[in-house]
């Protein structure tokens, strides 16, 4: 636990440098105020004013004469004093000043004592600022403050297995990863058969992947698993804006890691911290130091104690690679997104304490959320379980699951945007278009909804294909097809209307970037066969494609990427004119009700005698 001692050495020192800084500021006021109140004069100077009739009253102490002064208009009071000396006349003179001008004369009152002075000048103003210092330095008598006080502490939350209450049972769908760090929960609870053998328990694990897919609930599991303390730290909780605090709190919790030993640190977002030194200029900041203190750390500890380091981050490029050696990290457990079966399962786990009707498909759900991670579904149970409440049930249906579906996609429904009927017209065809290019092509996924209800998110409407199965590779046939739906919308629009509008945008971002990926990323043209154009940075956060190539090659990029969205354009139009009444009749079909589904949808494609035969037919 934290150092009782090296604390309260710590505080006895600041408390002194603290004592000392009031007392000098409360000499250093208390004089500025005197100075400004009173001003000293010679005796001969006060008998002066007394003769002259300058002299208001006059107070006799044991040691000084307080003098107050006759004041001219405009003047601001002021007390003169001087010393007392052994003048047996003063009395005498003073009388006769007080016959001739009304001078005032007395002793000093008994009230005005230097210990009522005392006290209000020192005492007073020094609980005062001891009240303050107690605020300010973020009360120094609690071990784990976060004041000023607190520089060098680490802030990790210790948990006890009965505190945390999360087990492998509660984490469903990242079933590889869980088997990965079964070993270390093994080598906790059974540590001896593993160094009978000569096996050593691995110093670090890290735990890589997007945001949202339960990275920290896998990091609570094993230390619930394993029964053993839980210290878990944010990486920027170690980053302060002094210059060794960070190093300081790395050394504080390996410290109490030790004492707690076995038990687990978690590190959540790594990267905070870990970063790659290279290109660092300053070479001797925070954070660098920070670094170098938990590098440190990390060779010295004995991990045959059981003291087990888990870190998270989704950014795992950027993290400098002595922390990634072995010996350090020893192990990288992706926890990626989960695939049908894994989010099955995560449906059923969020579910466990929601009243779900029999009648629900969590199965057909999992199928409708393809990428999403175990943050997205938990909150697609809530959402649902909203709408059911909103709609006075008692439980949560199929009807609840799939809108929370469509709310996490697109948005809620927006009841208040009405749209005229030419825009309506326009949109319902938009949909249409791509809806029916889905339904025409030989490799695309089946159309499962078509709608024109506008949504929150800014969409007047769309059309949600869902795959028939999970898949891991996409051909370039099916990339192709791809684009054609994306430009789908856009081509009906202008076979229908012959003119287009601003609603195609997204379509055409996505269909840009699709095109663009298969020149530079998959080696899908003739141009450039399998030459590597673009690399891709954060994998796990938006996937940004950085260019590896020179600005004349990144021209041709251009001009081959305008060649695919030009072909599959034309290719598109073409195939909609070849079916421009079931286009049309479709499409009033939609305006009339608003929504259709995959299974009326496809009823009509099939009545009308069309079938994903059709384009191969045609091109043979």
């Amino acid at each position: 636990m934290f150092n009782n001692k090296k604390f309260d050495g710590n505080k006895l020192k600041y408390g002194i440098y603290y004592a000392i800084a009031v007392a000098v500021i409360l000499f250093v006021v208390n004089s500025y105020v005197m100075n400004l109140k009173t001003e000293h004069i010679k005796y001969s100077d006060f008998m002066t004013y007394v003769s002259q009739n300058k002299v208001e009253e006059v107070q006799i102490s044991k040691d000084r004469i307080i003098i107050t002064p006759k004041l001219k208009e405009g003047e601001k009071s002021k007390i003169l004093y001087t010393e007392r000396i052994d003048d047996p006349d003063l009395i005498k003179k003073l009388e006769e000043a007080k016959v001739k001008n009304g001078i005032k004369y007395s002793g000093s009152p008994l009230e005005n004592n230097p210990i009522k002075n005392f006290i209000l000048n020192w005492i007073l103003p020094i609980i005062i600022f001891m009240f303050i210092g107690r605020i300010l330095f973020g009360r120094l008598d609690k071990k784990m403050g976060s004041g000023v006080m607190s520089f060098g502490k680490n802030t990790a939350k210790i948990y006890a297995e009965n505190e945390t209450g999360i087990t492998f049972n509660d984490v469903a769908g990242q079933e590889e990863a869980k088997e990965s760090l079964v070993e270390i929960v093994d080598f906790l609870h059974n540590p001896q058969k593993y160094t009978d053998i000569g096996a050593r328990l691995p110093k670090g694990a890290l735990l890589v992947g997007p945001p949202g897919t339960g990275k920290t609930l896998i990091a609570k599991a094993v230390a619930g698993e394993a029964n053993v303390p839980f210290f878990s730290i944010s990486g920027s909780a170690f980053v302060e804006m002094f210059v060794g605090m960070g190093a300081s709190r790395v050394r504080d919790l390996f410290e109490q890691a030790q004492q707690k030993a076995p038990c687990i640190i978690f590190i959540d977002e790594i990267d905070a911290i870990g970063k790659s030194r290279e290109g660092n200029i300053a070479g001797n900041d925070e954070r660098e130091q920070t670094l170098n203190q938990l590098l440190a750390e990390m060779d010295g500890f004995d991990s045959s104690k059981g003291v087990v380091i888990l870190a998270a981050t989704n950014r795992p490029e950027v993290l400098d690679k002595a922390l990634l050696r072995p010996g350090r990290f020893d192990r990288r457990v992706i926890v990626d997104r989960p695939d049908l079966k894994g989010r099955e399962d995560i449906l059923k786990v969020h579910s466990k304490g929601v009243k779900i009707s029999s009648t629900a498909d969590l199965s057909a759900i999992a199928k409708g959320t393809p990428g999403a991670v175990g943050a997205d579904l938990a909150n697609i149970i809530n959402e649902a379980a909203l709408r059911a409440v909103k709609n006075n049930r008692k439980e949560v249906v199929q009807e609840d699951l799939e809108e929370a579906v469509e709310v996490i996609i697109a948005g809620k429904e927006k009841k208040d945007r009405i749209l005229s009927d030419a825009e309506k017209r326009s949109v319902a065809f938009h949909e249409v278009g791509h809806a029916l290019v889905a339904a025409l092509l030989k490799h695309t996924d089946p159309v499962h909804k078509i709608t024109i209800v506008p949504r929150t998110m800014g969409a007047l409407g769309y059309t949600m294909q869902l795959p028939a199965e999970e898949k891991y590779l996409i051909t370039k046939e099916e990339m192709m097809d791809q684009i054609c739906v994306m430009l789908g919308g856009r081509a009906a629009e202008e076979t229908e209307f012959n003119t287009i509008s601003t609603g195609a945008s997204n379509d055409i971002e996505r269909a840009t970037q699709t095109a663009r990926s298969m020149v530079t990323v998959y080696g899908m043209t003739e141009r450039f066969d399998m030459m590597g154009l673009e690399s891709i940075q954060n994998r796990y956060l938006d996937g940004r494609p950085v260019l590896n190539c020179s600005a004349e090659t990144a021209a041709i990029i251009d001009e081959e990427t305008l060649k695919i969205i030009k072909t599959s354009h034309e290719k598109v139009k073409n195939l909609l004119r070849d079916n421009m009444n079931l286009l049309r009749e479709i499409s009033e079909k939609l305006l009339e009700k608003e929504t259709l589904m995959g299974d009326e949808f496809i009823a009509m494609v099939k009545g009308n005698g069309a079938s994903k035969e059709y384009l191969s037919k045609e091109q043979e």
